[in-house]
């Protein structure tokens, strides 16, 4: 069953982005402790202003991992971005480190201990999401507004295009119709910029990359084709609006196509599992499509904290199910343990590999060699096949 025809938005932002800045040194700092310490526990927030970093949170680590290193850290992530600009520069910031000890009343409930396996570290309910309309199985709206942006960060990077800055936002209403996307109705693109470049500059860069990164003939009438629509965007980043991890949390999943739990990813190691059982649910959703027992799929998984069992597995397949979708959840428990410590360790979490993770999205991304992004293997299909003799 499809639904029938409408429009539908997804708006992603650039790795330049002040929330994006600070979702990449927390994260740059989880994967430094993890790369100490595998069992390290991170719970690392940031906030980013002009030429002012704030970190505060909580760790229980190895001590080889030094205020310097994570002041280090952080301008290195700044400095990845691309940030050499008078009102923000990884160089010239003030670092200012507020981070501190785990507390010993978090840590009793999530630590293993004779007879008690590892409990989640917070209460809380995590969606996993995937469909048929792209080749990544993600919602259409968002895939294409990440990879307009990703596009216009790698010629920026490179320095094929001179005069492009590092914050960036993009949005695109897609046309659906019987539930299948057709065409893009309106695109709006926000690109930071030197006082060089004019604005017909910009607007001929930017269509470059939406017209490469739309399927042919998707693109928007001229008259919906929004480039810089405020006229100038030449201060941005932290310098131009504050920053703080984890506030694009619809932009790290599926852009509002599929229910959200609340919680944030970036900045927390993977006991946390508003990011560990965020990605399994993703890794389920994504293996049942792809297996073809249907077109899409919504997990939703919750915990109680310091409790190891999920309390619950939903799946809902929106009526595009070829098998008995009532079957589905015990054959997902049999294949996967969905304990803290079983999503770990099925998915080889506790490595340093999740830097990458905070721009451009959590999901839709290619399984790496070093085990970034392992949630998008397809590696259960086939087990899910033989279940239901397909």
């Amino acid at each position: 069953m499809r639904p029938g025809s409408y429009q539908f938005t997804s708006e992603s932002v650039s790795e330049g982005h002040p929330d994006k800045v600070c979702d990449r040194i927390s994260d740059t700092i989880v994967d430094l402790y993890l790369s100490h310490d595998p069992e390290a526990r991170i719970a690392v927030e940031t906030m980013a202003t002009t030429n002012r970093v704030v970190l505060a949170g909580e760790v229980r680590g190895p001590r080889s991992v030094t205020p310097d290193m994570i002041e280090n850290a952080a301008r290195e992530a700044v400095k990845a971005i691309g940030y050499e600009q008078d009102g923000f520069h990884w160089e010239n910031m003030t670092v200012q480190n507020y981070i501190h000890e785990q507390s010993v009343d978090i840590a009793q409930g999530v630590d293993s201990a004779e007879n008690k396996d590892e409990g989640a570290g917070d209460q809380g309910i995590m969606f996993g999401y995937a469909c048929r309309e792209t080749p990544a199985f993600m919602p259409a709206p968002i895939y294409y507004a990440h990879n307009i942006l990703r596009s216009l960060a790698e010629v920026r990077h490179s320095g094929e295009v001179a005069g492009l800055g590092p914050d960036a936002k993009s949005q695109i209403t897609l046309d659906y119709r019987g539930g299948v996307p057709q065409r893009a109705t309106s695109v709006v693109v926000s690109t930071q910029h030197s006082e060089a470049m004019s604005n017909e500059e910009i607007r001929e860069v930017v269509r470059q990359h939406v017209q490469k990164n739309l399927p042919e003939g998707w693109m928007c009438p001229e008259e919906e084709f929004y480039v810089n629509p405020t006229g100038r965007f030449v201060i941005g980043g932290p310098d131009g609006d504050a920053g703080l991890t984890g506030r694009k949390i619809i932009v790290d999943t599926y852009g509002g196509a599929a229910p959200h739990g609340g919680g944030a990813f970036s900045g927390k190691d993977p006991t946390k599992v508003d990011r560990s059982a965020a990605y399994a649910a993703r890794y389920l959703a994504k293996n049942i499509v792809g297996a073809g027992l249907a077109e899409r799929c919504t997990i939703q998984v919750s915990y109680a904290i310091g409790v190891s069992k999920p309390l619950s597995l939903y799946v809902n397949t929106h009526g595009t199910n070829e098998v008995d979708e009532n079957a589905i959840p015990a054959i997902l428990r049999d294949l996967m343990d969905l304990s803290p410590r079983g999503i770990r360790e099925h998915l080889k979490l506790n490595r340093p590999i999740y830097t990458d993770s905070a721009a451009y999205g959590h999901f839709g991304r290619d399984a790496r060699e070093d085990g970034s992004f392992s949630w998008e293997r397809l590696d259960l299909v086939d087990q899910l096949k033989s279940a239901f003799n397909l």
